[in-house]
């Protein structure tokens, strides 16, 4: 059996007497899609900024490629090929769709990070950015200002800045938030054919999606896991069920 990308043990966050992540042991697999569901207040945030390192664990380790990144800052664990999409848009409105991508191959570069400066006519960081815009279907909107995309084109520019950092795990919390059904459609078209080379992790409210997209599930609620497994058994688990799935279905 393949090591997992990436391993929680024991993992625990309080914030006063309230436990969001509860003791909480979790493997992902080199490949695929790993999907975390649960309803609102269940911790799947606070779960992804303890694996980005945004937010710093209480107990436990988390093992990512190999390594025990449970202390080291977002930046180190960045260049280990850790990337993440956030709920909310994060793109610079005023560059191109192109300038926000060369920024970021810029910055995983390692060079000087000139926020003024025209990276996008920069080959070296030009090339891979206008790669990873295709990838994404972005092509043919590299020049125009980020800020004028679509809510879910905006989505799609955050998915190719990730990739432009060279990952080798994706977090992606909650892409489709927002995105009308045709938007969300593309993305899932998008995230299908991206999980064939690169291993995710998937919050997602929207279930179709969950469902469309993941090889496996975890149930997040109060802190806890309450079950991971393949799709299927999760869709038929009656405990999954009566705490979150029966909400909508």
């Amino acid at each position: 059996m393949a090591e997992p990308i990436l391993r929680l043990e024991g993992l625990c966050k309080s914030y006063g007497g309230l436990d969001v992540t509860d003791h909480v042991d979790l493997e992902v697999a080199p490949s695929g899609v790993h999907a975390v569901i649960g309803p609102n207040g269940a911790g799947k945030t606070t779960l992804i900024n303890q694996i980005c390192g945004l937010v710093a664990p209480d107990a436990g380790r988390i093992v990512f490629a190999g390594h025990d990144v449970t202390h080291r800052p977002v930046h180190a664990r960045a260049r280990l090929g850790l990337a993440r999409s956030f709920q909310i848009t994060s793109i610079l409105p005023a560059f191109s769709t192109l300038e926000n991508v060369a920024l970021a191959v810029q910055a995983h570069a390692g060079s000087s990070f000139r926020l003024f400066g025209r990276a996008d006519r920069e080959e070296v960081l030009n090339g891979p950015a206008y790669a990873a815009l295709v990838e994404v279907g972005l092509g043919e909107r590299a020049h125009v200002p980020a800020g004028s995309l679509s809510h879910g084109e905006k989505r799609a520019l955050e998915i190719a800045i990730a990739l432009a950092m060279d990952p080798k795990l994706l977090l992606l919390d909650e892409p489709m938030a927002g995105t009308g059904r045709e938007e969300t459609e593309r993305l899932v078209h998008l995230l299908q054919g991206l999980k064939t080379r690169l291993p995710m992790v998937l919050v997602e409210h929207d279930m179709t999606a969950v469902f469309e997209l993941a090889d496996h599930v975890s149930v997040l609620i109060y802190g806890r896991i309450l079950a991971s497994g393949p799709p299927e058994a999760i869709r038929a688990d009656r405990q999954v069920i009566a705490a979150y799935l029966g909400e909508g279905e």
